[in-house]
């Protein structure tokens, strides 16, 4: 005997098994160094040969499962897939970067709320429930941020421009869609609470 391994035939289903986990292989290390989230199409293209959308969402749902307990988790949001540290994780992530993050003043706060429950809006329609002018620079902070657009105009005098949220907030705030948001009314009652 020479010492060399004989390379035996795989059946099918063998072939088959090794073939997916070298593709949920492919997904994690894509998913893992890449900082914006992959879409299904976009991973797909990682596979030698046709995969279904619900085949990677499945390999995507082990990954996730696999990953349950450590430091970082894989989520699903509005953009596709990605990973993330956990939040628990984030204080000693901080001692790495110590920058704090930017703190937005309360005008910009209360017109992105006024957008994401609302929208589309207009300025005037965000104008009408502040009770106050919305200066160019709290709609360009959130432009710039990439959580607002422009989606249109409103058919009215002055095609006044109608704004609404991107899916680059909703990734920024690990959402899948802004029905994961809290109600309206439970938001005032938060509020309320928080005031008090």
């Amino acid at each position: 005997m020479s010492g060399q391994a004989v390379a035996l035939p795989l059946s099918e289903e063998a072939a088959a098994q090794i073939d997916a986990m070298q593709l949920k292989k492919i997904l994690e290390v894509a998913l893992l160094t890449t900082s914006e989230p992959l879409s299904l199409a976009e991973l797909r293209k990682l596979s030698d040969v046709p995969v279904e959308n619900h085949t990677i969402e499945t390999m995507l749902e082990q990954l996730a499962q696999e990953y349950t307990g450590s430091g970082v988790e894989l989520n699903r949001v509005a953009n596709g897939w990605r990973f993330r540290a956990c939040p628990e994780m984030q204080p000693y992530l901080d001692r790495l970067n110590p920058q704090k993050p930017p703190r937005y003043s309360r005008a910009v706060m209360e017109t992105l709320a006024i957008i994401v429950y609302r929208q589309p809006v207009t300025r005037g329609d965000i104008e009408e429930i502040r009770g106050v002018a919305v200066s160019s620079q709290i709609l360009k902070t959130l432009e710039a941020r990439g959580w607002i657009d422009i989606v249109g105009t409103r058919d009215a005098p002055g095609k006044p421009e109608l704004f609404a949220t991107t899916k680059q907030l909703l990734d920024d705030l690990n959402l899948r869609s802004l029905q994961e948001l809290p109600p309206l009314e439970e938001m005032g009652s938060l509020l309320e609470h928080d005031e008090a």
